[in-house]
């Protein structure tokens, strides 16, 4: 991956589309991404900052990120600061992973004032920082560093700014024909370019040494790479190679792999990060719960283990029977004294000889009856045992789903699943501030390319409430066969054939499978789709169904939701 200076150049210029945009709403989703929709050329858009350690970047996004009840402190500060106002400019810094949002806006009492997001890309240390343009004071900012911490900047509320550390290499798009020249007079390395140019990773270096191989002008060469970057890039593209994801606004022409080419940098990377940054959002919030299942899921395995062994032990009661009969038969063929008796096994066609262990302190009667109290109780334990072990594998089976869709659940589904657990007993919910109202279950919807609704249930709750309260009864149903997974429905009794393999693929990403291939998928009508009675939410039974197989695909499930 590489979201380097020259990354950030194509973002930046692509970003001047919103130049005097007026900021009409601003959310902080997290404790790592802040979003500010911009009105601007007639149309919203929302601008992403995040500041996460691994998926750090700014780019205009069309996923939609669920919000807090309540917004935190900082975003309550760039409400007051910055909400209303107008962006100036966006400008990046010495082709730094640094890009400034000049916004001109209006205290509380209607004077005008200048204010800057400094947006800082770099990995772990990556930050948001508003900034007092005029007395070039940090108002406050994401992440704070005191001078303990870092004793070249001082990231603390009311304190200078200080720009990171300039960094002593040549800048590429002032470079001149004389220096590159001598340059690129002897063979270098990727190494050697990203140690001498701002702005390049070693993915750009590699790419920029595969396309000065082929070329006779060293210098012409370098300057339409750069060239290439302007205006958002010529051919923004990611690349699946050696077991890696690559993304750049330009082509990369040295690896060889899947390559994807998209109409702009910003569908790039909701692309690249739609899932992953989706599914950290999910662990801040349900770390919890995710280690709780896994805790049930041991628990409940281990004492399927004891049970099995239970039953085993139980199984022999036809043996204990066997004895006991045998003993009554040969009753006076023994003595009490005798520690084992042998006798003729009448019940075997080979009438073998047989040893039965006694207790000597029994009478014959006694060690008779001794193994038919055996019996009648192996018998009451096998009945118990074999209910026990029904039980705990239906519960194994539910944590297990539950953990699944704890795996691919949005941040809005978490506590839905909560709510569940509590309802059947597992949990406690938490409690909150304020009792909010209880809201409805809302599957995801998505629409075909034929135009064609589809709803997805994230959850129990949401697949309980889809199939059995907003379906249709001659509606499609569908869901992974065997498979942990969300319950799809199609609305539409006679859906066409790209819809059905829209939606099984929609139901083969959204389940345990997302990550195998050929997944089968059966389809029915939801009339055939029924809830056994004291199901626990989101178990049913189906029938009539035929089965489909699919490749999961997440090309196709963003396109259809782009299209919702």
């Amino acid at each position: 991956m590489a979201f380097d200076g020259l990354f950030t150049y194509s973002m930046t210029t692509d970003l001047q589309q919103l130049v005097t945009g007026r900021i009409t709403k601003i959310h902080q989703p997290n404790a790592q991404e802040v979003v500010l929709q911009v009105r601007a050329n007639g149309g919203n858009h929302k601008l992403l900052f995040s500041i996460h350690p691994s998926y750090a970047r700014v780019h205009l996004t069309e996923q939609t990120i669920e919000n807090p009840a309540e917004p935190p402190m900082f975003c309550m500060l760039l409400r007051k600061h910055l909400e209303g106002g107008f962006i100036a400019s966006i400008k990046q810094h010495d082709l730094d992973r640094i890009i400034i949002v000049e916004i001109h806006s209006k205290n509380e009492i209607g004077d005008p004032i200048v204010r800057e997001l400094h947006a800082e890309i770099m990995g772990r240390h990556s930050n948001l920082l508003l900034i007092d343009k005029e007395q070039q004071k940090i108002i406050d900012s994401l992440k704070h560093l005191s001078p303990s911490m870092n004793s070249f900047r001082t990231i603390l509320p009311g304190q200078p700014y200080i720009a990171p550390p300039a960094q002593n290499k040549w800048q590429p798009l002032t470079v001149t024909d004389e220096q590159l020249t001598a340059f690129f007079s002897e063979p270098k390395t990727a190494k050697d370019i990203v140690g001498q140019f701002v702005g390049f990773s070693p993915l750009h270096a590699e790419e920029l040494l595969f396309r000065l191989s082929a070329a006779t002008n060293k210098v012409a060469c370098f300057k339409d790479f750069m060239a290439a970057f302007r205006d958002g890039g010529t051919e923004p593209m990611y690349v699946y190679a050696n077991n890696k994801t690559y993304f750049s606004p330009i082509a990369l022409t040295h690896l060889q792999g899947e390559k994807t080419v998209y109409p702009n940098v910003h569908e790039l990377l909701d692309r690249v990060f739609f899932a992953r940054a989706e599914r950290d959002r999910v662990k801040q919030q349900a770390g919890d719960l995710e280690r709780w299942l896994q805790n049930e899921i041991d628990k409940l395995s281990l004492k399927m283990k004891k049970l099995t062994k239970d039953y085993e032990r139980a199984s022999k009661l036809d043996q204990f029977q066997l004895y006991g009969e045998l003993l009554m038969a040969n009753i006076y063929a023994f003595e009490k004294g005798v520690k084992e008796v042998t006798v003729t096994n009448y019940y075997s066609e080979s009438a073998e000889q047989i040893t039965i262990p006694v207790s000597e302190r029994k009478t014959p009667i006694e060690n008779a009856q001794s193994y038919y109290t055996k019996y009648t109780k192996a018998k009451n334990a096998l009945i118990m045992v074999q209910e026990q072990l029904e039980k705990t594998k239906e519960e194994i089976i539910y944590f297990e789903m539950l953990a699944q869709q704890v795996q691919q659940a949005s941040p809005g589904d978490i506590e839905e699943i909560r709510e569940e657990l509590a309802e059947q007993g597992y949990l406690k919910l938490r409690h909150a501030k304020k009792k909010k109202k209880q809201l409805k279950p809302e599957p995801e919807r998505y629409i075909s390319s034929t135009g064609t609704p589809i709803s997805v249930g994230k959850n129990n709750k949401q697949n309980d409430m889809l199939t059995f309260k907003m379906a249709k009864r001659t509606d499609t149903w569908l869901h992974t066969k065997d498979i942990p997974g969300s319950h799809v429905v199609i609305h539409t009794n006679e859906p066409d054939d790209t819809t059905l393999r829209e939606a099984a693929t929609l139901a083969a990403y959204f389940s345990k499978a997302r990550e195998s291939s050929s997944v089968p998928v059966d389809y029915t009508e939801i009339r055939q789709v029924k809830k056994p009675n004291g199901a626990k939410p989101g178990f049913v039974i189906y029938f009539e169904q035929k089965t489909l197989f699919i490749d999961p695909d997440e090309t196709v499930i963003l396109q259809l939701k782009k299209q919702s």
